[in-house]
């Protein structure tokens, strides 16, 4: 069932994805070689409890308040204080605010030094992608909008693989909401858009193949079949009658981290 929102829930998710926002522009910059994935996580939990939220996604069980992933890692990187940052690594953080009840939901890959070419047009064309699919999500339109906007630039101008078993949703009273946001055509429910969503928007790329898998041992960690890099990035999105507002656009208060 898909929740609308109403005005009041809408400023108190926009609150938590603003906290959410300062949190990526005080981490970000922090993103350098030779820091452990479990400092990262550390530094968000700090932030987060000293301006009184709490880790969205500890409850669901997931051990860290950052899903920190590295280069072949899709989504749901586990910190570790073994796993390091290295010069030419790309760094996605989809990190979640709980703020009152309210969730915020956002990603960003952040470019570690001396990226390759290659890499850096995949970070490229992700953003451009996750801009097209907000592009689509107006009244009016259905879910699929937005998945065709993003496979579109990704999979038919770029030839890249776009990740079909993962996908955004609605968010804002829970982490995970209806209706599901795929990246590719899907058959699934395809409802129209309404004034009142609140959407995560999560493009997931990668620059070989489409297909994915647990990382060996892990619980949580995805990764592509191939080993091929992938990238990461999400907004959360509040649906108007005339506009469609990004609740976690870094920029919000004028004071974003440059290049993203």
């Amino acid at each position: 069932m898909i929740r609308l929102k109403n005005e009041d829930q809408i400023n108190k998710i926009r609150k938590s994805c603003h906290e959410l926002a300062d949190l990526f522009n005080e981490i970000i910059p922090k993103v350098k070689p030779g820091v452990s994935t479990w400092e990262i996580d550390h530094w968000c939990q700090e932030y987060c409890r000293k301006h009184g939220g709490k880790p969205a996604w500890m409850k669901e069980g997931f051990p860290g308040m950052a899903c920190i992933s590295i280069n072949n890692q899709v989504i749901h990187g586990v910190p570790s204080k073994k796993r390091f940052v290295e010069d030419g690594d790309i760094v996605s953080l989809d990190i979640g605010i709980d703020l009152d009840g309210y969730i915020s939901d956002s990603t960003h890959t952040v470019m570690v030094g001396n990226v390759k070419p290659e890499v850096k047009k995949l970070v490229r064309v992700t953003r451009e992608s996750l801009l097209a699919g907000i592009a689509a999500c107006h009244p009016g339109n259905r879910i699929s909008d937005i998945s065709n906007a993003v496979y579109d630039i990704c999979a038919n101008q770029n030839k890249y693989g776009v990740v079909y078993d993962y996908c955004g949703h609605g968010v804002g009273l829970d982490v995970h909401e209806d209706p599901s946001i795929p990246n590719c055509p899907s058959r699934g429910p395809n409802p129209r858009i309404q004034a009142g969503m609140v959407l995560a928007i999560e493009p997931m790329i990668n620059l070989g193949t489409d297909d994915v898998e647990l990382e060996e041992g892990s619980d949580w960690t995805v990764v592509t079949c191939d080993g091929s890099i992938s990238c990461h990035e999400e907004h959360t999105v509040a649906v108007f009658q005339d506009h469609t507002e990004i609740l976690t656009d870094l920029n919000y208060n004028g004071c974003a981290v440059t290049g993203f």
